[in-house]
Order: C-alpha cells, then structure tokens, then sequence
C-alpha cells in the first residue's frame, strides 16, 4: 500500500485525538502509522494491477468456456 496513504490516515487518526491529548501528536501518529503498516503487511493484497490482469484472465478464461460449451451442444444436437 502507498505510504503517502497511510501516513495521511495515521495524522487523520492522530488529529482525532480527544482535546488534552494533543502534545502527543507525533508520537501517536507515529505509532498509528507503524500499527497501520504492520497491519495492512499482514493482509494478504494485491496490487490494483494484479487484480486486474487477473480479472483480464478469467474473462478470457469464460469466453472460451463459453464457446467450447456451444461448440459441444451444436455436436450433441448433430447426432
């Protein structure tokens, strides 16, 4: 995951802090920044790009299922 992204979210996080608790900003957007990269690391993702090669595959993959399931009831029906 993009680290800009996840550094946004953790000052997001952090700049939710209730009011008193604000001199602990950079050390809790530290911390919600390394919980959120420890985190996210742990799931198991793909890149938007992989999704999509894998999206491209299995359309592919059904087109010529689709048509060799045609094929195979036009020989059927031929007999």
């Amino acid at each position: 995951m993009d680290s800009g992204l996840i550094d946004d979210l953790a000052r997001k996080l952090a700049a939710r802090l209730p009011e008193g608790l604000e001199h602990l900003g950079d050390d809790v957007h530290n911390n919600f920044k390394a919980v959120l990269q420890s985190g996210l690391g742990k799931l198991d993702l793909v890149t938007r790009r992989e999704f999509d090669v894998q999206r491209q595959v299995l359309e592919r993959t059904r087109e010529k299922l689709e048509a060799l399931t045609r094929r195979l009831d036009e020989l059927e029906n031929t007999e």
